[in-house]
């Protein structure tokens, strides 16, 4: 799980700073969620071409969820393949994520995704197994939109600000 303690880190530093703290990553992560901020999802294509999109992620019960429609190409890049990458550049850290995204079909779950948009502008509310909303992004399509949970293997930190470093972080 991504808000646990790593289980390998490495320093990937060439300049002698010492690893940065999963601690210094996991702060930034879970207080930088909302519309300033960029987060690009990676996915592959069935045919194995990759595939890149911006997407308004948040942190939520200790992982990152988005949305997708049911047709948009992330959906089903997902359905057919569930690994898939984040980048995403917080206050004083880019990070570059590894894992698997699946979607969430708990009703509880994807409620409680739908409010932390709204405490962040976006007015979404749950209905069902989905989210929808007055609008969303130019591109989602119409709602309703599905929730995605990513479960974190592997992550990479370069900072961006003092202290200076380069760090991987491996979960178990």
């Amino acid at each position: 799980m991504s808000d646990q303690t790593p289980a390998d880190v490495t320093n990937l530093d060439r300049y002698g700073h010492a690893p940065l703290p999963w601690e210094r990553a996991l702060a930034q992560l879970t207080a930088s969620t909302g519309p300033e901020i960029s987060w690009f999802l990676g996915t592959v294509r069935p045919d194995g071409r990759p595939h890149a999109t911006g997407v308004g992620a948040i942190w939520y019960g200790g992982a990152v969820h988005f949305t997708s429609g049911p047709h948009a190409r992330k959906t089903h890049n997902l359905e057919a393949n569930p690994n898939c990458t984040f980048s995403v550049r917080l206050e004083g850290i880019d990070l570059n994520l590894e894992g698997t995204a699946h979607r969430v079909t708990d009703a509880a779950e994807v409620a409680g995704v739908a409010a932390r948009y709204a405490e962040l502008g976006w007015p979404a509310s749950a209905e069902g197994d989905a989210i929808t909303a007055p609008y969303s992004a130019p591109s989602a399509g119409p709602a309703p939109w599905y929730v995605y949970r990513f479960s974190m293997r592997v992550a990479f930190g370069v900072a961006t600000a003092e202290p200076h470093g380069a760090t991987r972080w491996r979960f178990a």
